[in-house]
């Protein structure tokens, strides 16, 4: 039975239906109309901590005319995400703010539709096809780093942006010059700054209004459908394999022997573009963050990379023997995960936790919350690579680390984006060592991902001037 505790008690406390009342989980009362909703909008990562704090592993809020609940256990997770999963789907409100850029993708689509597009998706991710990947990680980041000077001040956000875009561009559909890569990255960025902005809002606004940002993600979007359109069609002409993740998917049969429609190519080929460089970009950012604050870390780590690399660039043969890097990359996200939070909606009555929650419930997951609770990791709030050393990864409780999400529908891309990130941050740690700017602090900012605000500075220092250190 799962314990109704705070992240803050000992475990063997009360168990849930020792403690609970009838019918409604506890949580804050919030405001006459808005529920919680001002407390939410103004910063959700203090909210959900203080919710988990003061309520314990299931608290129940109001979002205006939606009723809420904050799940903080393992175990109530996994009801959600494994025992229940298809009574909960992508909450509504966040799809129809996404639709018109995201399609019928993998991020999106429910039910047979999503099962079905999964299964042709999936080859596309096998170990054998990833391995090709490598090379072209390591060799556009050996073009980023040769860029940086010594004493030069850049914001390794935006670096680590542009060169997981470009990566993923050309693993989708091996886009070979920058100007394709600079397109979708203008195009995407409109979209995205528009749907945070929507997100953050507490009601609807109809996209027919000719605001600026309406406009703004019209014109993305519609550069987006042109840019794949042209490329699905050039592709079209050959029907060859090109090594890319986009021949995977136009060369897919299903079980009656059907390709995927043009649309639903298009879907999935911008879903991948976007979560193929944003999650990794991010978990660089706050890796390049945090080693900036823990100069020892960062010397492990340098030492690490020196040993199993020399002067030769990574492969994806290394990667075994890059443990404490890997290490480095799993810590980072676990103190900052770049999904920082899972909502789905009840779609029928249902009970977790010994609570009725009705249909049209939004239900929260919060691997910001759950990866810092101290049930399941000593000093939580510290940045501790070597806790992963051990067996902590299969001794924790399933659910309780989680930054590639869970269950069925855990992030199709989750190997890819570790590669990535492990093969990024070896070969930027074999030249530099990135000091951060402490007139320059950053914190993080929820929006549909954690990104840092304001960027994450550093200044690029030679490893030779430091001795490795």
């Amino acid at each position: 039975m799962v314990t109704h505790l705070s992240p803050n008690s000992p475990a063997g406390g009360p168990p849930a239906a020792q403690v609970r009342a009838a019918g409604r989980p506890p949580g804050p009362k919030g405001l006459p109309f808005l529920g919680s909703l001002p407390a939410f909008g103004r910063d959700v990562l203090d909210f959900f901590t203080e919710c988990a704090r003061q309520y314990g592993d299931i608290a129940s809020f109001q979002l205006a005319a939606w009723p809420a609940v904050l799940l903080s256990h393992p175990d109530l997770v996994e009801v959600v995400l494994i025992e229940n999963h298809q009574n909960f789907i992508k909450h509504r409100f966040f799809w129809r703010h996404v639709q018109a850029i995201f399609g019928q993708g993998l991020l999106t689509s429910e039910g047979e539709f999503w099962r079905h597009q999964r299964r042709l998706a999936a080859p596309a991710f096998a170990g054998s096809r990833l391995n090709r990947y490598g090379d072209t990680m390591v060799q556009s980041t050996d073009w980023m780093v040769r860029r940086w000077q010594p004493g030069q001040v850049l914001d390794a956000h935006r670096e680590a942006m542009a060169l997981t875009l470009q990566i993923a561009a050309k693993a989708l559909f091996n886009a070979e010059t920058d100007q394709d890569v600079a397109e979708i990255g203008q195009a995407l960025d409109e979209v995205m700054e528009e749907i945070a902005a929507r997100l953050r809002r507490p009601f609807w606004i109809p996209d027919a209004l000719p605001l600026p940002g309406h406009i703004r993600y019209r014109r993305g979007v519609q550069r987006m459908d042109q840019l794949v359109a042209r490329i699905i069609a050039e592709r079209c002409d050959t029907r060859e394999d090109c090594g890319d993740l986009l021949s995977l998917l136009m060369l897919a049969r299903d079980e009656a022997g059907q390709p995927m429609s043009e649309r639903q190519i298009r879907d999935e080929v911008i879903t991948m573009l976007l979560a193929g460089h944003e999650t990794t970009a991010l978990a660089l950012s706050w890796t390049w963050y945090l080693l900036g604050l823990h100069p020892a870390v960062d010397a492990q780590l340098a030492e690490e990379v020196h040993t199993v690399l020399g002067e030769r660039p990574p492969t994806v043969d290394d990667l075994p023997r890059l443990r404490f890097t890997g290490q480095v990359v799993s810590e980072a996200m676990r103190l900052y995960p770049p999904a920082y939070a899972i909502g789905r909606e009840a779609r029928a009555d249902c009970e977790i936790g010994g609570y009725a929650v009705p249909a049209g419930t939004i239900v929260y997951v919060s691997p910001w919350v759950m990866h810092r609770d101290p049930r399941w990791f000593d000093e939580p709030q510290a940045f501790r690579p070597d806790r992963w050393a051990g067996n902590l990864a299969k001794e924790l409780p399933r659910f309780a680390y989680m930054p590639f999400g869970g269950g069925p529908r855990i992030c199709i891309g989750n190997r890819f984006a570790m590669m990535e990130a492990t093969l990024i941050l070896a070969t930027v740690a074999q030249r530099f060592r990135l000091e951060g700017q402490t007139d320059r602090p950053v914190q993080p900012m929820p929006s549909i991902t954690l990104r840092p605000k304001g960027g994450v500075w550093v200044e690029p220092v030679p490893r030779s001037a430091r001795r490795l250190a």
